[in-house]
Parts: structure tokens; sequence; C-alpha cells
């Protein structure tokens, strides 16, 4: 089976529901340059990416190479995902690769997306119809080469036929397009919009009337990907502007962790989120210790956790060992955040302590608290047995202290965190061109492996970027290699650090 599928004109969340299953169950994806490359992350591990290139011009691979791909990969007997900017269908070659299906007996679907045609006028506050303004619109390719004898365009009718004209790949020919227009009766006074990167954070509208558009592009040095709109429904902009008045319009908060929840908040106002993991969560590559662990669970007073992957971790262990949260009985448990906590609930268990700071000295103090006042520091935490799950590398302050105040710990490996296999040459470009304006670093292991993935100038990628920590410890790793850390929370918490990123965004 073929999906072809549109996805949309940039803002992640205009790719369809239908759209995002196909691309989840794809064994191989053929994509383009011209989408939200966040939608890559939703591909399967396991699937096969072929990059079809199409920029500006420059073709990584021919559309005959294409056609060839697609059927090649068909034929191993894949789910193969064509994934296209936009739709399929509008100005796209979608119905000639559909074609190309058709005669190889491969079936197919097509998966509509939403075309930049009618986005990108919408997020700049542009109405394509308006029973006031215009009861018609035309979509045109403005790469055509006007000055040829035979045009597929019959400009008489359009320019004058037509409430309100949307060009697509405009720019380079808006001189002669706007002649055309002019030339063919319709008024230099008409309302004339360009919109370049619509939906998207570095989303640029300008506006003028047909015969000065041209000029105002060139000054304003617009350069494609734009769409030109024509016509009266132009006038509504001012009123309906909505997208660039978002507070967080503009900003793209750079995310290096696996999972980007805790952050929607920030693209509900108007900001970009861009995912690209630094670290991966992964077994441990034995479980040996945390086994012997399992087996002598009954003989702990408390089991404390640091993170909800040494929640999910351990639990899965527990019952791939046979065993069940009844063997827990007696055990008291104790969390390190509100997440945490909340991973722990999801078992039916409910958790004993949760210490005011987030971090390994805050739960020295929330056991020694604990202990009471009958004993010294010094031996507060006699005769008591802890097991701490947790990461393959990590902070020994905690088991220290226990140890140093009579207690016993055990401390297994329940899981590793490892840098992916992946690489940054969209995310270089990125940052090089200053489309970055948050980096978000929530351990040391996530900026160290972030600067193992960008290179020798990773340092200089972070310049001009403020950067936000979850808390000290990550703050003085990013601090040792030379660089400022702009934005940190009181709470070691993402919640926290999201509203310390809103907090800055708003003063800028």
């Amino acid at each position: 089976m073929v999906y072809l599928v549109g996805a949309g004109p940039g803002d992640i969340g205009l790719l369809t529901v239908k759209g995002l299953k196909c691309i989840q169950k794809a064994e191989a994806v053929i994509y383009d340059f011209h989408l939200n490359a966040q939608i890559l992350n939703y591909i399967s591990a396991d699937a096969e990416l072929i990059y079809a290139g199409k920029r500006g011009g420059h073709h990584t691979m021919t559309q005959d190479e294409i056609n060839s791909a697609i059927v090649e990969k068909a034929g191993e007997g894949k789910i193969v995902c064509r994934l296209k900017g936009g739709d399929p269908f509008v100005f796209g070659r979608g119905g000639e690769e559909a074609q190309v299906l058709a005669k190889a007996g491969i079936p197919f679907e097509i998966v509509p997306g939403v075309s930049s045609s009618v986005a990108a006028p919408a997020y700049a506050g542009i109405p394509l119809t308006h029973r006031l303004y215009s009861s018609s619109f035309a979509v045109i390719p403005g790469y055509e080469d006007t000055t040829k004898d035979e045009s597929a365009i019959d400009w008489a009718r359009l320019a004058t036929g037509v409430g309100t004209l949307v060009f697509l790949m405009a720019v380079k020919n808006i001189d002669l397009l706007t002649g055309k227009l002019i030339e063919n009766g319709r008024s230099p006074d008409t309302p004339v919009a360009v919109v370049r990167w619509g939906t998207r954070p570095d989303q640029k509208t300008i506006v003028g009337t047909l015969k000065d558009i041209a000029d105002i592009v060139k000054e304003k040095d617009i350069r494609p990907p734009a769409v030109m709109v024509v016509g009266e429904v132009v006038r509504l902009r001012d009123e309906l502007k909505w997208y660039e008045e978002k507070p967080m319009f503009g900003h793209r908060i750079l995310v290096t962790r696996e999972h980007s929840g805790g952050f929607e908040e920030l693209e509900d106002l108007g900001a970009e989120v861009i995912q690209f993991p630094t670290v991966e969560i992964v077994p441990p590559e034995t479980w040996a210790e945390l086994d012997r662990a399992i087996d002598k669970i009954e003989g702990y007073d408390w089991l404390i956790f640091t993170s909800a992957n040494g929640v999910k971790y351990f639990f899965k262990r527990l019952f791939e060992r046979g065993r069940d949260i009844r063997e827990l009985g007696r055990i008291r448990v104790c969390a390190i955040g509100s997440k945490t906590e909340a991973e722990v609930n999801k078992f039916g268990i409910r958790v004993d302590l949760v210490p005011e700071e987030f971090r390994a000295e805050g739960l020295i103090k929330a056991f020694i608290k604990e202990a009471g006042k009958g004993a010294t520091e010094a031996d507060s935490l006699k005769g008591m047995k802890f097991l701490l799950p947790r990461a393959e590398v990590a902070r020994e302050v905690f088991p220290d202290e226990v140890r140093r105040m009579g207690g016993e710990i055990d401390v297994p490996v329940a899981y590793r965190a490892v840098k992916p296999e992946v690489h940054g040459k969209r995310l270089r470009r990125f940052l090089k061109e200053g489309r970055v304006t948050v980096a978000t670093f929530t351990s040391a292991a996530t900026f160290h492996n972030f600067k193992e993935i960008m290179g020798e100038d990773a340092d200089a990628l972070l310049n001009d970027v403020a950067i936000a920590v979850i808390g000290p410890v990550t703050a003085k790793a990013i601090e040792k290699a030379g660089l400022r850390v702009a934005i940190m929370p009181e709470t070691a918490t993402v919640e926290a650090m999201v509203e310390e990123i809103k907090k800055w965004a708003m003063n800028k």
C-alpha cells in the first residue's frame, strides 16, 4: 500500500489525523524538503527514510527517480508513505505519482493536506472569500513564464473574472505577474499581500497594491517561499491578523529531551517547539543488579524514585520477574517531583514522601526530617534500608549521605540515557540563521550529547540563543563550557522552566 500524504504548509498542528496515522504505520517514507521536520519524529524508528529533496529548484532526486523509489519500496511489500509539503494535488506531482502507481497495479490512497494557498492567507488574517468583498478565488502557479507565446493561464478572464487571486511561488516573477494583471484590466490600486513562510514562526507579511508590491518585495528582501494574495479581502488583514499577534510569535524553542510534554503551552502562545532529542532512554545492558534487588524487595524500608523513567523501568522489570505490587506491602515510597509522583500513582500506589527540593540535597533534608528529633544526623538513618533504581550515570551525593548517616542503600541501574543516532544538519542551519531563540536542557547529558552531535562549533551555535535549564546541576555543566544560562526556574520542573521562558519572552 502507498499513501500519498500532504503534510501541510509548516505548522505541525495542521497535519491531519489521517496523515499522522499513515506516517506512523509506514515502513518506508519518501519525503520532500518543504515540510516541518518535526513530522519526521512520528515515523517509526524501524522505517526506511528516503530524502527526495526539491528545494529552490535543486532536486536531490528527479521525479522519475522518486516514482521508481515509490514503486520499488511498494514492490518489496512495504507500507509506503510519500510525504509531501502542503497538499499532494495542489501544484504538486501527486497526480503523476498516483498515475504511476495505478499503471503498476499498486494500491494507493490520497490523504489531502492543508495547502499553503489557503493556510498562508488565513495565518496572515486574510479570508479568501467574504460576502462583502469576494465570492470566488483562484489558485495560480506563479512560476510560469508569462512571456512565452502560449500561456496556460487565461489572463484576460482571470484578471477581472475572479474576486481573489492566490499565486504560489510568485516572488521571482512578481513584476511580470502584477504587470499582466494590470495589463488585462485589474486596477493598479488593488490591494496585494505577500506572505513568506506562512504558518511558521518566521512568517512575514507585507502589503501593497498591484502597482507597487514588486518594489516593496525588493525593498524588504522577500524571498521564496511566499504566497501572493490579490484582491479586496487583503483590506481585512489589519482587522483580522491573529497569528502574528500571539505573545510568543516568532520564537522557536529547542527541546533536547526525548519527549516534549509540558511545552504545549508555548505552542498555544505562538511559539514553535523543535524536538531534537539528544538522549534516548533504553534498558540497562544487564538487569542483574535490579533483579537482585527485586528478589529481596521485602527487605527494604524505602523505595525511592528520582524520575518517571526510574518508575517505568522498575515496574516493567518487576512484572517481567513475575512479581506484583502486593509485594511492596510494607515499603514506603518516596518520589522526587510531581511528575515522578504522578507516574507512581498510575500503578495504584500512594507516595509517602515528596521532598520540597527536587534534587539530591533536598532528598537528604527530607529524610533527616523524616527520621525525627530523636537521633543525631550522623546516625539518623541507622538500620534503614533504601532501594533507589536509577540511571546508569547519576550523582552519588544521596547514596553517600545515606551511608554516612548509617543507612544501607542499593542503587541498581534501571535504565540508561544514551546518545541517539541522529544528524543535526537542519538544526545546525536553523541555529546559524538565528531561527532558534531558546534552547532548553533538562540534564547535563542533554547538553553534552548536543555538543557531540553538533560538533566542534556547538558552543558558537548557542552564542546568540537564550539557554534555559531545569536546575543548577545542568546550569553548572553549561557554564563550565563557557556559556551563559539565561533562564532557570527556582523549582526543577519542566512546568516551572516553561513559566520562566514565558516571562523571558514577554520581556523581550
